[in-house]
C-alpha cells in the first residue's frame, strides 16, 4: 500500500466483508434455527467476540515482531482456512433442509408446516412481520432507540475509557489496561446470564435495568476519586453490556418473527449506528470543552435512564393475520 486512495480501497472491501458476513449474518441465521433457546443461542455466539478480544495482546506482539503486513495476510488466511468452510456447513434456516426451529416439530392448527412448494411460507412463519409491517409498530421504533442510545454509550466508552483513566484520573496505562480487561471478564458474565435469564424472564425488563446498571457505571467513572470508584463502573458497564447485547436481538426475533429478521435489522441499524457514531464524538467535544469527561458521562449516564423508558415502552406488537392466511397452506 503506497497511497491514501488504495488505503480507501482496502478499508472498502474490508468493512464490506465484515458487513455482509460479521454480526447481523450470524444473528440471522441464529433466529431462524432457535426459538426457545434463542437467548442462549444468541449468547454464546457472542462469546466470539470476547475471545477475539483476548487474542488482541498475541496480535500485538505480532506487529511489533513482524510487521502489519504479514499480520494482515495471515489473519485473511486464517479466515479463508477457517471461516470459509464453517460457511458452507451452516444452512441459512432450517427450512432448507427439512428442519424446524429447534429441532421440535411444528404443534400448530391443522396446518402443514411443510410444503410440497419451497415457496410457501411454513405456519409457524406466519405469524411473522414483513418489514413494512415492523416499521408500522412502536416496538421496532422503540427497540431501535434504546439499542441506539445504549450504543452511545458503547461507542464513548470504547474510545474514551483509557484517556479518561490515565489521563483525568491518573492511573498508569497498566492499571487504565486492567480496567478494559475486568470490563471484558464481566461482559462474559453478562453473556452467560443473558443465556440463562434470557429464556425464562421477560428480556425487555432484563434489559431495561441493564440501562440502569450503564447510568450506575457511568456516574461512578465520571465521579471516581479512587480506584474502586472505576472497578464498580467496570463491574456494572461490562456486566450490562454482555446481558444486554444478545437479548436486544432476541427481542427482535421474539416481536417480528425470523422470516425477515435480516431486512428488519438492517432497517434498524440505521438508527442504531447513529448511536455508535456519535457517542465518542459527543464525549470528545465535551472533554475539549469542559476539560474533563464528567460533564460527558454524567449525560450520557442520563441518556441511559431515557434508553431505559425506550426499551419499556417497547411491547410485543401483535400482528392481524388475515383469515385466509389459516385456510389455505399455499398462500
Amino acid at each position: 500500500m503506497e497511497s491514501i486512495i488504495e488505503f480507501y480501497v482496502y478499508f472498502f472491501f474490508i468493512a464490506l466483508g465484515t458487513s455482509l458476513g460479521g454480526f447481523l449474518s450470524v444473528t440471522t441465521a441464529l433466529v431462524n434455527w432457535f426459538s426457545k433457546h434463542r437467548a442462549k443461542a444468541l449468547a454464546l455466539s457472542q462469546f466470539g467476540f470476547s475471545f477475539g478480544g483476548m487474542l488482541v495482546p498475541i496480535t500485538i506482539f505480532s506487529l511489533e515482531t513482524i510487521g502489519w503486513r504479514i499480520t494482515a495476510a495471515a489473519s485473511g488466511i486464517i479466515v479463508l482456512i477457517v471461516a470459509w468452510p464453517l460457511t458452507r456447513i451452516i444452512d441459512h434456516r432450517p427450512e432448507d433442509i427439512g428442519e424446524t426451529p429447534d429441532g421440535i416439530p411444528y404443534q400448530g392448527p391443522t396446518l402443514s408446516t411443510m410444503s410440497p412448494n419451497p415457496t410457501n411460507t411454513p405456519a409457524y412463519r406466519r405469524a411473522d412481520f414483513t418489514a413494512r409491517e415492523a416499521l408500522r409498530t412502536r416496538a421496532f421504533w422503540f427497540m431501535s432507540l434504546g439499542h441506539g442510545t445504549s450504543l452511545l454509550i458503547i461507542g464513548a466508552v470504547m474510545v474514551h475509557l483509557i484517556l479518561h483513566v490515565n489521563g483525568q484520573l491518573g492511573y498508569s496505562l497498566t492499571a487504565a489496561g486492567l480496567v478494559v480487561s475486568l470490563m471484558t471478564a464481566m461482559q462474559i458474565i453478562g453473556l452467560v446470564s443473558a443465556g440463562f435469564l434470557g429464556d425464562r424472564f421477560d428480556k425487555r425488563l432484563i434489559v431495561t435495568a441493564c440501562m440502569g446498571f450503564h447510568a450506575a457505571g457511568l456516574l461512578l467513572l465520571a465521579y471516581a476519586h479512587n480506584i474502586w470508584m472505576v472497578i464498580g463502573f467496570a463491574v456494572l458497564h461490562g456486566i450490562a453490556w454482555g446481558t444486554r447485547g444478545p437479548l436486544m436481538q432476541a427481542i427482535r426475533a421474539d416481536y417480528f418473527g425470523a422470516s425477515n429478521f435480516g431486512v428488519i435489522m438492517g432497517w434498524s441499524s440505521l438508527i442504531v449506528m447513529m448511536g455508535m457514531a456519535l457517542g465518542p464524538l459527543y464525549a470528545g467535544y465535551m472533554a475539549d470543552r469542559t476539560g474533563s469527561y464528567v460533564s460527558a458521562f454524567t449525560t450520557l449516564a442520563i441518556t441511559a435512564l431515557f434508553g431505559a423508558v425506550f426499551f419499556l415502552l417497547a411491547t410485543k406488537p401483535v400482528k392481524q393475520l388475515k383469515p385466509e392466511s389459516a385456510q389455505s397452506p399455499t398462500q
